[in-house]
């Protein structure tokens, strides 16, 4: 039996800004609320597979996680991806060092613009990037599957969680 997807990712903005004047203040309120829903399914806002963890990298280590064959679902099911539609990756508060996701030059997901680029996240800050599109990110076996986190220096180590959404 195949596993089913239901998923939003919903980010949601809620605040306000205000200016104190001479006989008033001013306000900016913000609320926005943007959603992607997917469906279980191959297509647009379709996914049928996710993979997460919190994972721990020693001082100075990096990790490739290979979407192609060496993740296991949650039922046991090995992965192996053929399009990324989402990433969601929080680097924990109690880090000391970024942690550094990047796209590698040789082998990545073609999430990111080019080969080699990345974000660097300080300690509590999360990037999510997702694709309601029909195809996502090529994921390619052995020449398009990595994504690499690397912990930024020595010292100490780093504990991120990541989640995955795709189709295989």
């Amino acid at each position: 039996m195949a596993e089913a997807v239901s998923l939003q990712a919903i980010l949601k903005l809620v605040g306000s800004m205000t200016n104190a004047l001479d006989l008033s203040t001013s306000s900016d309120p913000l609320s926005r609320d943007y959603t992607i829903t997917y469906a279980s399914g191959t297509g647009a806002n379709q996914a049928n597979m996710w993979w997460h963890d919190q994972r721990i990298l020693t001082a100075s280590a990096t990790e490739n996680l290979d979407l192609a064959g060496s993740l296991t679902s949650a039922f046991g099911t090995t992965i192996t991806m053929t399009s990324m539609k989402g990433i969601l990756v929080f680097a924990a508060t109690a880090n000391t060092n970024d942690v550094q996701v990047t796209r590698p030059a040789t082998n990545g997901v073609p999430w990111l613009i080019a080969a080699g680029d990345g974000i660097a996240l300080k300690p509590g800050a999360w990037v999510a990037w997702f694709d309601p599109s029909a195809n996502g990110a090529t994921v390619t076996a052995g020449t398009g599957d990595l994504i690499t986190f690397t912990n930024s220096a020595g010292g100490t180590s780093v504990t991120y969680d990541v989640f995955l959404l795709g189709e295989v």
